[in-house]
């Protein structure tokens, strides 16, 4: 059989070695896949290429007992007995999974063609058959795939983790590095009904992390942790502190102290320094404990390869048990390996893996997969977002679908002055109109009457439920607070649909429509109209010109909302920042053409009053390409100030629109100025009219709509909690 042998001198070998044989009252186990614990594994082979004066700094203990030898029988017998370790292979590997082939006559747990999980570093190796102790190996339940129970051991670390730390619903947690374990950790926690705040290094961290169930991640490279810490705590420090690092230097623990309320704890899994400043220690009366690897029985040669379990009564969880209890966390789901596992190499394959995890690829989970000869290097797993702690949908973007047959007809629900105005007159002509549906009955019969519906009605509900074959379309210009509703039974009937702005009115509505899109064939455009202007288009042009990152400032006075306005009734409208603002965050999306990755915001006047919301907002948005949005939107102000006005700076020029009918140019020591008509209305329909009539592609797909609002909730987000908000990853 081949099995990974690892040498002192750094070499990896693939070697041809004898099958092993079962332990009394153990198992052999022909392995279908193990993981490298990128991380561990990855430490162990630079150990291994470390010269003798390294290995010394790194493994003083070794020293000790090398200067022990000499001491006690000579250089010569020192000499000779490093010399040997040095040239003796070792296993690599801890974590694995597979189908048991022999069974010891003493084992009663374990049958012939049992799926098993196994672990110990000293028995599941990298290898196609291993033999395993009683003890070290648990049963993979129905519902759990063989590569994902080669994870149990790896997950027992982070379990027995969570056990140590003894946290509580609602505990706020920092877990420092968030690697294989750290994500676990991670993961767990937040199962078990902690707030997480992820830290490490690696910023490509954060997604994985954020998905996992982590609330906030802070990269301290970029970020200050101790702000973030102080925000995130109301000023009295994090509860509990898990060190899952692999350093020398002393900082992750220092950063830990630092970030802990008064009794605080520590629990420390890594192989990394702890050096305990005491002052601070002292004065905060924290507690340090250790995590030891997959559980009780761990290290006790009696309980791994005597089988002497301990009992239950007096230690409830034992590896063993925790192995058990892993595998069926990830029977229901709970724990995320497919977003852990960054690659699947074939077995024969294995040595690349580690020639370029050691060269400084970034993997997390490598999952070896012991098929006979496969053809092809087994398929990465795909991973699925999970709701991320932030400010918006549980998910990405569901694709969106066209159907190629064109709409036949066009209903609209709300006859407001808005759509008679702004959208319908723009529709006449394009397509048929069908139904009219307004709450008040008048209108919708006015409505009917003017634009030359085929019936007017005032039920929205049975409108959308009255479900025909023929593909039609439908607009959406109610109150704020009945979009959500009207789009989801528009999309269960497989309709194209237009909804002027916002989207909804809560992150719940929005992962309710990823639902929906998901399953239906219909489309969603949202009315964010300013992106289609005549002044738009053309500056649009001159930044797609200009490398670089770019700065814009929109300005924006809309004038004292009036209280007696719909617009006042925070239930209907969502406020002003959802339901105006929402506008120009778009806006920034539009001319960046990148995704928003943080945004801060604040409010400029008190909500108190007669308008308990936020009437006044300045917001800052970071985006991923480096350019920055800087949004005033301010009921306060003087009438002869145009109502909008965006400035954008870039390399070599800046551009100035005023409400969208004048676009000014500085660029090439000369300034030059274009008029418009028009914000946008009458391109944005006509575009959306070609659409449904499956002339071109969608004008403006869900997942970019989708994004500002993401970026809406995340500033309402920042006002409530006077900090910066991170966005979820796209």
């Amino acid at each position: 059989m081949l099995q990974i042998a690892q040498y002192q001198d750094g070499r990896l070998e693939l070697q041809d070695v004898p099958r092993p044989t079962p332990p009394p009252g153990g198992i052999l186990v022909r392995v279908t896949h193990s993981v490298i614990s990128a991380g561990t594994e990855k430490m162990k082979v630079e150990q291994a290429r470390m010269n003798l004066l390294q290995k010394a700094r790194a493994r003083p203990d070794q020293v000790r007992k090398v200067l022990d030898t000499a001491r006690n029988l000579g250089w010569r017998a020192a000499f000779d007995k490093v010399r040997n370790r040095l040239e003796t292979p070792t296993g690599l590997g801890y974590s694995a999974a597979g189908i048991v082939e022999v069974a010891d006559p003493g084992n009663t747990r374990f049958r012939v063609g049992d799926r098993v999980a196994c672990g110990g570093a000293e028995c599941a190796f990298h290898a196609e058959f291993i033999a395993i102790p009683d003890l070290l190996a648990a049963a993979v339940p129905d519902g759990v795939e063989l590569w994902e129970a080669a994870y149990t051991t790896i997950a027992s670390i982070a379990l027995q983790t969570v056990r140590q730390l003894e946290p509580r619903l609602g505990d706020r947690v920092m877990v420092i590095g968030q690697g294989l374990v750290g994500l676990l950790v991670t993961n767990l926690l937040a199962a078990n009904g902690c707030r997480v705040l992820a830290v490490d290094i690696a910023e490509p961290r954060r997604a994985i992390a954020t998905a996992v169930g982590a609330e906030i991640f802070v990269a301290p490279a970029s970020q200050n942790l101790g702000d973030t810490v102080r925000v995130w705590t109301g000023g009295f420090g994090v509860d509990a502190v898990i060190l899952a690092t692999a350093t020398a230097s002393n900082a992750p623990t220092e950063q830990a102290i630092d970030a802990l309320r008064d009794r605080g704890r520590i629990v420390v899994v890594g192989n990394t320094h702890v050096e305990l400043p005491w002052k601070t220690t002292y004065e905060k009366e924290l507690e340090i404990r250790y995590s030891r690897s997959y559980g009780p029985g761990r290290y006790d040669a009696s309980y791994e390869w005597g089988g002497a379990d301990y009992p239950i009564g007096h230690v409830r969880w034992t590896e063993q048990r925790n192995f058990d209890a892993c595998l069926h966390l990830m029977k229901t789901g709970v724990l995320h390996l497919d977003l852990l596992t960054t690659r699947r190499v074939p077995f024969q394959q294995s040595l690349e893996a580690y020639r370029e995890l050691a060269a400084g690829s970034p993997e997390i989970g490598v999952v070896l997969d012991y098929s006979p000869n496969p053809s092809q290097p087994a398929k990465e797993p795909t991973p699925v977002p999970v709701r991320p702690r932030t400010s918006a949908s549980p998910s990405s973007a569901p694709a969106q679908k066209s159907r190629r047959a064109p709409a036949t007809r066009l209903d609209v629900i709300g006859a407001g002055n808005f759509a008679r105005t702004m959208l319908l007159p723009h529709l006449v002509g394009k397509i048929p109109f069908g139904s009219i549906v307004n709450n008040t009955a008048l209108s919708a019969n006015h409505v009917k009457s003017k634009f030359d519906f085929s019936e007017a009605g005032t039920d929205g509900d049975a409108l959308l439920a009255r479900a025909g074959k023929e593909p039609a379309a439908v607009l959406i210009a109610t109150r704020h607070h009945l979009h959500a509703r009207f789009i989801l039974a528009a999309l269960a009937a497989n309709r194209d649909v237009f909804v002027e702005k916002p989207l909804c009115l809560t992150p719940d509505e929005l992962a309710q429509i990823d639902a929906a899109m998901a399953r239906s064939e219909g489309s969603i455009q949202v009315g964010f109209n300013r992106r289609f202007s005549g002044a738009s288009v053309e500056l649009k042009k001159i930044i797609s010109r200009t490398p670089g990152p770019k700065t814009a400032s929109f300005r924006v006075m809309p004038g004292k909302l009036d209280p007696s306005h719909w617009y006042a009734n925070l239930a209907e409208s969502g406020g002003r920042v959802l339901g105006e603002a929402c506008h120009f965050l778009d806006y920034f999306c539009f001319l960046f053409d990148s995704p928003p990755v943080r945004v801060s915001a604040q409010t400029v006047w008190p909500a108190s009053g007669r308008l308990p919301f936020p009437d006044s907002v300045t917001a800052q948005v970071e985006f991923a390409g480096g350019s920055c949005g800087q949004l005033v939107y301010s009921a306060e102000g003087d009438s002869t100030w145009p109502k909008e006005v965006c400035t954008v700076f870039g390399a070599g020029f800046v551009a100035e629109i005023e409400n969208f009918q004048t676009l000014k140019v500085h660029q090439g020591r000369k300034s030059t100025s274009h008029k418009f008509q028009g914000k946008g209305h009458a391109e944005q329909i006509a575009a959306w009219a070609g659409f449904l009539r499956r002339e071109h592609e969608h004008p403006l797909p869900y997942a970019v709509s989708r994004q500002s609002m993401q970026l809406t909730f995340a500033t309402l987000e920042s006002i409530r909690t006077a900090a910066s908000v991170k966005l979820p990853a796209p």
